[in-house]
């Protein structure tokens, strides 16, 4: 077997382009050697003038910056190096690191730091793991030529440092067939991060294919996973493989599955662990080759010990899992993201992308964002319409929007709070990360018709206090609850009398 180090390449199947800026010439020498033993094309510099006339001239993949220049400080080079190259990735080494250095180093900006001294071992794992972050970053660029072009692609480029370790994650798990689990609220990119998932596994040339579980029955998701046989049910007027043969050789995304019944969850966890099924209304066992990725918004653990998802299940499908965070925790991100959106809407509609004015960029940080990535994109794009102008002021946005542009405190456990402000605020939160009034009443732990009335209550009170997504994804209950409780109430006096 030989030694011969592998050659890390671009995302572009290129050779890897690193900028070396270091004033020691022995270390520029040596991480020079280094890396084009990764068969990296290097540029090396000594100081900050030389790097910013490599960077006038030619593009970058990666950079390595020692944080000592002679009498520069490499830190002071950092915001020089992104005002020319935004996205570019840069490794700061030092011989003098401290904890103190380190953080301000990422909060610059920079991806990574090293301490000298490094072996060559160092360097390519740091190498290894830049270039797959790219990776993962170029295919999920490339995903919107595989969409309906009326949705715009999400941009996983982030300064959060949850957000990256995330894409870390994809990066790792996608050299595995093991399956996985995707959490993450409603908007927060879950079904793009599965198709980077697969695009960049050993399995990207075979079928990527999405079931969208809460939208069917289980007659009809049953069908629909595993294909039915001619007059099977109503309606089966024909032999259909169903989405698992479809996925073959690829991978199989479940959206939501735990809106899954339980005679499904049954014969999926089957599949899972034996690769077999059978057609409904057929004998014949079958296989299938298929990698399963499965996301969800809810708790699968309370749904576990309330009897409606099995643990069994949930143990094959968490064999790697992660947790994509709300936007509100990458705030960082908020404005890249919704210039990314600007853009796309502009391309679209064929005008200028317009700017956004600081007093609109204010606004869109002090809001939440219940919905996540959807909702920024839609309040975008309604903006942009309401708006044709070249400048996006605050009142370009929902006045849901400009509610958040000046909020009050928030109530905090421990500080000057009355119980009510801390009870309205937990009923808030709890409200706006369920899908139903039902569930949001079950983890308060009183009944849905109080609830609603509690609800009812807060909204009179402050018609500007409710968030979009509680109200979206419970309004339509409302009336269903309020003659709930009337009819209850109706039942008592009619058992009194």
């Amino acid at each position: 077997m030989s030694d011969a180090p592998a050659s890390v390449e671009s995302p572009i199947g290129q050779p890897t382009r690193v900028l070396v800026i270091d004033d020691e010439k022995n270390i520029r020498t040596t991480l020079s050697m280094a890396l084009r033993a990764l068969s990296c094309d290097v540029i090396a510099v000594e100081n900050a003038e030389g790097a910013m006339a490599a960077l006038r001239m030619q593009q970058f993949d990666i950079a390595f910056l020692d944080l000592r220049l002679g009498n520069e400080n490499g830190l002071e080079l950092l915001p020089q190096i992104f005002s020319r190259t935004p996205a570019l990735p840069v490794v700061v080494i030092t011989a003098y690191a401290t904890i103190d250095t380190a953080v301000e180093a990422i909060q610059r900006g920079a991806v990574d730091y090293l301490s000298k001294p490094f072996t060559p071992a160092h360097i390519r794992t740091v190498l290894e793991r830049l270039t797959n972050r790219q990776q993962l970053a170029y295919q999920v660029s490339h995903l919107g030529q595989m969409l309906a072009p009326s949705v715009p692609e999400v941009d996983f480029s982030t300064a959060s440092p949850a957000m990256k370790t995330v894409l870390d994650f994809i990066s790792r798990a996608a050299t595995s067939n093991a399956p996985v689990l995707l959490r993450g609220e409603s908007g927060t990119g879950k079904g793009m991060l599965a198709r980077a998932l697969h695009t960049q596994s050993a399995r990207r040339e075979g079928p990527f294919v999405t079931v969208n579980c809460p939208t069917l029955t289980e007659e009809l998701l049953s069908s629909e996973l595993f294909g039915h046989a001619k007059g099977s049910f109503t309606g089966a007027v024909c032999d259909r493989p169903g989405k698992v043969e479809a996925a073959a050789g690829g991978t199989l995304f479940l959206d939501e599955l735990g809106e899954m019944s339980p005679g499904i969850q049954a014969r999926l966890l089957r599949f899972l662990q034996e690769k077999q099924f059978e057609r409904v209304g057929e004998t014949v066992t079958r296989t299938a080759d298929v990698r399963v990725v499965a996301a969800t918004n809810r708790d699968l653990e309370t749904a576990v010990r309330e009897g409606k998802f099995r643990e069994d299940l949930l143990f094959r499908l968490n064999v790697l899992e992660v947790a994509l965070p709300p936007l509100r925790e990458r705030r960082e991100d908020i404005l890249r993201l919704a210039r990314h959106f600007m853009v796309y809407f502009a391309q679209s509609s064929k005008r200028a992308v317009p700017s956004l004015a600081p007093s609109a960029q204010e606004v869109l940080r002090n809001y939440t964002w219940p919905g996540n990535l959807r909702e920024l994109s839609n309040e975008i794009e309604r903006a942009m319409v309401i708006y044709p102008g070249q400048l996006l002021e605050p009142e370009s946005f929902s006045r849901r929007i400009l509610g958040a542009a000046n909020p009050s405190p928030q109530p905090t456990l421990g500080e000057d709070f009355t119980l009510a402000e801390i009870e309205h605020e937990h009923t808030q939160r709890v409200l706006a990360r369920c899908r139903t009034l039902e569930d949001a009443a079950r983890v308060l732990g009183i009944e849905s018709s109080t609830l609603w009335r509690k609800r009812k209550r807060m909204s009179s009170s402050n018609s500007s206090s409710q968030t979009p997504a509680a109200g979206n994804a419970i309004a339509g209950e409302d009336a269903k609850n309020a003659k709930d409780a009337k009819d209850a109430k109706d039942a008592k006096g009619a058992a009194g009398s």
